[in-house]
């Protein structure tokens, strides 16, 4: 089975992570989806181990007879909450240019004006859905990538390779991948994170991010009788949002440029709540958006009354820059293996998160 034709099989599952779920992993789908593959695993000659959070490991003994250091291979469950991953419906066209109509019945194209990187793949042939619900090669096109690699091992047994150790993860979408990661149990010295976007990225730092749950306290009355009584909760969002930068988003920045991205915003008079996200790939900044957000908090306080906002903030990784400088000789060896096989090494910085933190 091709890697296209195992990714066709994986998006049939269910995997939306839910970042309101306090579950481990945060939906049900993504277990099932892990025991999937630990049947297929197996059946592949690998030794496995699935825990009760959805990290499935597989280990690979070499076959060299020397002691190389042990090689990591990561790829995530989880495809994004942004938009449904249920009854997804696969096709694979050939695209020949132009915009690009994946369900003429509801309307639903991908316009070469809205997503111009279209025109960098005529003539190839494009996994689509249609239209209604995310494809979820993100990353289930990593995971099958990486049994792609390792059904090609157990079919050609003179190919030589030391030990191969392969994590699938939950929950990477939501920031919380990390999170119940046994890295012990991983027990690879080194390891590769299947993930990200155009063919030839090849990254090793990522944002720092956080995210930021700020909720504000109203107090609702009737309107004919609300001077000096009403306290409008919408109003108070508002202000606290005018903190900070509006070119300070992402709309607005990129390269290594961090932001504060306003996600969600809900508002009665008497109870509002914003969810932000943050990041940043330097720690002091990192750390001064952290504060800014805590110092909005404490003079609407001040101005509106102790209690009026409550502020949660949460670390949900890190930059893994810190951890790969020393051993650069990693995105040296991906870098040639790249060239190897005919792609043009594009070396980046992931404007997002990775497991590989």
């Amino acid at each position: 089975m091709s890697a296209a034709e195992k990714l066709l099989k994986y998006v049939q599952f269910d995997t939306t992570s839910d970042e309101n779920s306090e579950s481990v992993p945060s939906t049900p789908g993504q277990m099932v989806l892990a025991e999937e593959l630990k049947e297929e695993l197996e059946a592949l000659g690998l030794k496995t181990a699935l825990d009760d959070n959805g990290y499935l490991f597989g280990y690979l003994k070499g076959n060299t007879g020397k002691n190389h250091r042990k090689l990591g291979l990561l790829a995530h469950l989880d495809t994004s909450p942004d938009m449904s991953g249920k009854n997804v419906r696969p096709r694979i066209v050939r695209y020949e240019g132009g915009d690009l109509v994946l369900n003429e019945e509801n309307g639903i194209i991908l316009k070469v004006s809205e997503f111009p990187a279209l025109s960098g793949y005529i003539g190839q042939d494009l996994m689509v859905t249609d239209g209604t619900t995310l494809l979820g090669a993100d990353d289930k096109a990593g995971v099958a990538e990486i049994m792609e690699v390792l059904e090609y091992i157990s079919e050609h047994k003179d190919f030589l390779h030391g030990d191969i150790h392969v994590a699938f993860t939950p929950d990477e979408e939501i920031g919380r991948g990390p999170h119940h990661f046994d890295v012990q149990a991983f027990g690879a010295d080194i390891a590769y994170t299947m993930d990200g976007g155009p063919i030839g990225e090849l990254e090793f730092e990522n944002f720092n991010a956080a995210s930021a749950k700020v909720k504000i306290r109203g107090r609702n009355v009737h309107p004919g009788t609300a001077k000096d009584k009403m306290v409008n909760s919408i109003f108070i969002a508002m202000e606290y949002a005018d903190f900070f930068d509006r070119k300070d988003t992402p709309e607005h920045t990129e390269e290594y440029e961090g932001f504060y991205h306003l996600n969600e915003f809900k508002g009665e008079v008497d109870g509002s709540s914003l969810d932000y996200i943050i990041r940043d790939f330097f720690e002091d900044s990192f750390a001064a958006r952290k504060k800014k957000m805590q110092e909005a908090a404490d003079k609407l306080n001040e101005k509106y009354g102790e209690g009026t906002i409550t502020l949660e903030l949460h670390d949900q990784y890190k930059n893994m820059k810190t951890m790969i400088e020393p051993h650069m000789y990693l995105v040296e060896n991906a870098r040639l293996a790249m060239e190897k096989a005919g792609v043009t090494p594009i070396i980046k910085p992931i404007r997002g998160g990775t497991d590989g933190a």
